[in-house]
């Protein structure tokens, strides 16, 4: 047979069955174990033994009597159940063996979570799906938490004391050394009252002007919380208290910080407060703590501050104008409160008072509060207040330093005026009590000499504003605003506009063109060499050729003061006797928008500013005031660098200091060589033109005058390198605030800005720069190119001419009527020698006066006087 026939060699011991046989005890003869019942360590299913290994050092090995009492053995061994193959895990019998089935997870359970979540025994999306348990649990436990937050903060907070809310402290002003200026308050100004003392038809006045309900809700308007709550969201302006309860709550707050946390405690304690006090407790607190302006708070305080009467005395009437005024007294008080909003005038506010105090009048009818006869008796006629009165310590220019520095830190933080008044805060001035003193005595010294109001009517209602800045750093050390609080002049003229500045603004033209150039030029500068005409009743031709119209399309001429006809002149001569028509040609040639942006960015407001950009724009319509306009001239003595102008460097209250009150920071306003050529044609003004009286300052200056339509105001504007200072003088109705024209007054003619008002600056600075170096000024170098207006005749010879040291009241020259090359003055010798002082020639007093706007250039004339101090004309508005 071969090989591949040959069977395979059977396996040792008698093959399987052997192998069976083989598993069978020899000795016994009965079948083994099943596998796992023997005990041994090798038995995957960790059986346990009951004695020694039967291969071991002789213990008995349990026998089994068949193969269900092994398979019953193995099933106690391993818990009283069958257990499926092992997975390779390590059993309790002992170690994994390789090889072995899967099998099911350890049955023993795993230790409990407090929280399901992510669920165990769930799989995929549905472990991240929350039981009911779970979700019911949660709420349960928010809705606990809330309810017992919001009865702990009902138990911590506690019910407001009108008592504590009237408690007043001063307010303290200092000198810039230091020095304590006034201390401020109005604590003999407050007193509280019971209700019994106060009118029912005050009462009723309120109720129905503020929270018709009163009587009926709860106290707190849920509504008005949640609108307030959305308004801080969105970063807005919260809203009062809804309902007399919670302004009561407000009204005693110290703190007005519009927070989340503050209208939740404001709202818990309007709860409180309506459950444990009466409606009439509440009323009486409301009452008690309520800001009525002028100081006032509370309504006793407020009947002697409007009416000099006590509350109980007040008529329905007076009544009704009083809770006008707690809409805003700002706004609502008669006298006008242009200090803090230069829209609160007298007239809006009377306006605003009369419309709302009839609204309420008949409010109260229709509630049933006013019978019929009630009623038309109380709207018969308006109880217009008396006018305000100074308060101790507030007279003389304190009143207006106070009123200064007040609206600059209303200006300058979230402290709101019934919080400032208050009192408790620490005011830090820049003002030296010296150079205040000095422009006293320079304002007061001037009208003595001058004015006599008993004999002569032009003299009557002139009035003075003036103010004394730091170029290069902003400070206001000197301001005159008037005659005093107890003179019944409560508008600080040193910081109101409505009076227009004249030629004083001429200089932002002649900056303008020297930076930006005219539209002929392409952007290069003009030189303040280059000749415009100067003759009267000139028209002002526009870009394109055409000519600006009056509105029944004539044409429109510019005025002078006088109808010299000085034919071609340099604007350097042109700004020296202040001659209109070359700057408003110049004005147009270059852009008003041009001349704005100059003026804007040396300090000007734009709210100060004529919006009408006509030529008369270029001659000064616009009314700054005092502060800002010394302000900007101090940009020119700071070789362009500006500094907003401000009046307080810290505040503190209760001794801890306030942040916002860091210095202003420094800005280029236009390039210093084009601010230094200003100057030295500014100087040339005080030493050969209209500002000669400013000569006997006897040191480097330079300034402008300003004169204006009708004579209607007077303004010299001048500084050295230490000090800018301006001085504005006008005549005002003080009826209707209406500017009156000052022809006449001081027994001539008519008053020019060289004359009365740069007589008040030299005084005043003579006193403010004793003992002080004279440091001069910066050199101008040649700028721009020459770009005479067309027209103008070539260079002839230079002819010398003696210039004469003060003009002269009438042309020295017979004024040809059609001259058109006249023989250049000293001025036009000077092209090469740029620095030249002799620049004098035809001299003549024709301190330019800004011509009458036609009726479409009637925009800015400022022949009313706005009283927008403050916020609107200072500090900007925002605020400044």
């Amino acid at each position: 047979m071969s090989e591949h026939r040959r069977k395979p060699p059977q396996p040792q011991g008698g093959g399987r069955a052997a192998a069976r046989r083989g598993q069978s005890d020899p000795t016994s003869g009965r079948r083994a174990a099943p596998r796992g019942a023997t005990g041994s360590p090798s038995d995957s299913y960790g059986s346990r033994s009951y004695g020694s290994d039967s291969r071991g050092s002789g213990g008995e090995e349990r026998p089994y009597g068949s193969r269900a009492d092994a398979r019953r053995a193995a099933q106690r061994s391993t818990g009283g159940r069958r257990r499926a193959p092992d997975n390779g895990s390590r059993g309790p019998g002992g170690p994994a063996g390789p090889g072995r089935g899967r099998g099911r997870a350890s049955s023993a359970p795993g230790k409990k979570r407090l929280i399901d979540y992510p669920r165990a025994n769930r799989f995929g999306w549905r472990r991240w799906v929350p039981s009911w348990k779970l979700v019911s649990g949660l709420c349960i436990t928010f809705f606990g938490s809330l309810v017992a937050l919001v009865g702990v903060s009902y138990a911590m907070v506690t019910i407001p004391n009108e008592n504590d809310a009237a408690k007043s402290q001063n307010n303290v002003y200092y000198w810039s050394n230091g020095d304590q200026m006034v201390a401020t308050g109005e604590g003999a100004n407050r007193q509280n009252v019971t209700i019994d003392q106060i009118p029912e038809a005050m009462q009723d006045a309120v109720i129905s002007a503020e929270n018709k309900s009163f009587y009926s809700d709860s106290g707190v308007d849920p509504m008005g919380i949640a609108r307030a709550l959305v308004n801080m969201a969105r970063g807005g302006e919260t809203q009062g208290g809804s309902t007399i309860t919670q302004q009561f709550v407000k009204n005693t707050y110290l703190s007005q910080d519009q927070t989340v946390s503050r209208k939740f405690k404001e709202m818990f304690i309007s709860i409180k407060v309506g459950t444990k006090l009466t409606k009439q407790q509440i009323l009486q607190g409301y009452l008690n703590t309520s800001y009525f302006g002028r100081g006032a708070y509370g309504i006793q305080a407020a009947a002697q501050t409007y009416y000099g009467v006590d509350a109980k005395d007040l008529t329905p009437s007076q009544c009704a104008v009083l809770a006008s005024l707690l809409k805003g007294a700002t706004y609502y008080d008669p006298a006008g409160n242009t200090d803090i909003d230069p829209a609160a005038t007298k007239d809006a506010n009377y306006k605003r008072s009369h419309e709302r105090w009839a609204w309420i009048l008949e409010e109260m009818h229709k509630d049933q509060h006013l019978t019929d006869t009630q009623y038309q008796q109380a709207i018969k006629k308006y109880p217009l207040p008396q006018g305000r009165k100074a308060t101790k310590g507030m007279t003389g220019q304190i009143s207006y330093l106070a009123d200064t520095a007040k609206k600059y830190v209303l200006a300058h933080s979230n402290i709101t005026e019934a919080q400032f008044d208050k009192g408790g805060f620490q005011i830090y001035t820049t003002f030296q009590k010296n150079k205040v003193n000095a422009l006293t005595a320079a304002v007061q010294k001037v009208q003595k000499a001058r004015l006599d109001p008993k004999n002569r009517e032009k003299d009557k209602y002139v009035q003075f504003g003036a103010a004394s800045v730091v170029p290069n750093d902003g400070a206001i050390v000197a301001l005159y605003g008037g005659a005093g609080y107890e003179n019944n002049h409560f508008t600080n003229n040193a910081d109101t506009s409505g009076v227009p500045v004249g030629s004083t603004w001429k200089p932002f033209v002649l900056a303008a063109a020297m930076e930006y150039g005219t539209y002929k030029t392409d952007g290069v500068g003009v030189s303040p060499l280059s000749k415009y005409n100067g003759n009267d009743n000139l028209k002002v031709q526009r870009p394109d050729g055409t000519y600006y119209l009056n509105k029944d399309n004539s044409i429109f001429r510019q005025r002078n003061e006088s109808d010299h006809a000085w034919g071609y002149i340099s604007l350097r001569k042109a700004m020296e006797q202040s001659i209109n028509t070359p700057f408003v040609q110049l004005g147009v040639d270059v852009g008003m928008t041009k001349v704005r942006n100059v003026a804007q960015a040396s300090g000007i407001l734009p709210d100060s500013m004529s919006q009408d950009l006509n030529p008369s724009f270029a001659i000064g319509t616009s009314t700054p005031s005092a502060i800002r306009m010394a302000d900007a001239y101090a940009t020119f003595a700071a070789s362009g660098k500006h500094t907003d102008p401000y009046s307080v460097t810290a505040v503190k209250q209760d001794g801890q200091p306030l942040s916002g009150f860091s210095k202003p920071k420094v800005t280029t306003a236009m390039p210093s060589n084009v601010a230094n050529n200003v100057t030295d044609t500014l100087e040339n003004v005080i030493q050969n033109g209209t500002g000669t009286n400013a000569k006997a300052l006897g040191r480097t200056a330079a300034g402008k005058t300003g004169t204006t339509d009708s004579n209607k105001s007077a303004w010299f504007v001048g500084y050295t390198r230490q000090l800018a200072t301006s001085v504005a003088m006008f005549r005002e109705n003080p009826k209707d605030a209406e500017l009156l024209s000052m022809n006449g007054t001081a027994g001539v003619e008519s008053i020019h800005g060289g004359d009365i008002p740069t007589s008040v600056w030299t005084e005043y600075m003579q006193a403010a720069l004793k003992n002080s170096n004279d440091l001069g000024f910066p050199d101008a170098t040649k700028i721009g190119e020459v770009a005479d207006e067309a027209g103008a005749p070539s260079p002839t010879p230079t002819i010398s001419i003696t210039p004469s040291e003060t003009p002269s009241e009438t042309p020295s020259v017979t004024p040809s009527e059609t001259a058109t090359s006249p023989s250049p003055s000293a001025t036009e010798t000077c092209q090469f020698a740029w620095n030249c002082s002799t620049d004098g020639g035809d001299t003549g007093s024709t301190s330019g006066t800004t011509s009458s706007p036609t009726a479409t250039e009637t925009t800015g004339e400022g022949n009313t006087r706005g009283n927008a101090n403050g916020g609107g004309n200072l500090f900007g508005g925002s605020t400044g």
